[in-house]
């Protein structure tokens, strides 16, 4: 009894896999974008922060093997940015972000994963206020790491918890003066459901 008892355990461990090679993986995330900010020159003197946002995302994960993934994150955030002078606006941020990954546990219930890849990151629709006008550098590109697990709910349908370290620095200037550069350097923090195809 107990033999068959341990053998059913395993059966049950090994039975669900929800990926393999040339299957792609949609997970629709709820997401939050929390910026580690630093800043140096003018944007130090006035102490300038950027405030956090939640987004839905949505990423793509192509299997390439059985352990091997790739996956594209899309999402875009909206950031206040602040100062010891009050607000002084908003900007947008798209970082389209491609990672590689290795499944830890492919033929498991339970889906760890690690990744690591690079974002492109563009800055868009600057709103400025009364306290100063500001631009920004529109591109960037930098690493990203990224830990997870996938958690089966049915057979092609799973619980998604991510998460993500990206690198995102902008040169900011006023008027053609350097201001200094905004490193965001968000951690990006999911949860989500995702789908087998």
């Amino acid at each position: 009894m107990k033999k068959f008892a341990i053998a059913a355990i395993l059966a049950s461990l090994s039975a669900g896999a929800f990926a393999a090679q040339g299957d792609i993986i949609a997970r629709l995330r709820i997401t939050n974008v929390n910026p580690q900010a630093s800043v140096d020159k003018t944007l130090a003197a006035v102490h300038a922060d950027v405030s956090d946002d939640t987004i839905p995302e949505l990423d793509f994960t192509y299997m390439l093997t059985n352990n091997i993934g790739a996956e594209l994150i899309l999402g875009t955030s909206k950031h206040d940015v602040t100062s010891d002078l009050g607000k002084l606006g908003s900007v947008k941020v798209l970082p389209p972000t491609l990672t590689l990954q290795y499944h830890f546990n492919p033929e498991g219930q339970f889906r760890p994963y690690a990744g690591a890849g690079i974002n492109y990151t563009r800055f868009y629709d600057v709103k400025n206020t009364d306290v100063l006008p500001w631009t920004v550098k529109k591109n960037s590109f930098g690493p990203a790491l990224q830990v997870g697990i996938d958690m089966p709910l049915t057979k092609d349908v799973f619980l998604n918890l991510d998460m993500k370290k990206l690198w995102i620095k902008t040169k900011v200037s006023s008027n053609g003066t350097d201001l200094g550069t905004l490193d965001i350097n968000p951690l990006v923090t999911s949860v989500g459901i995702g789908m087998k195809f």
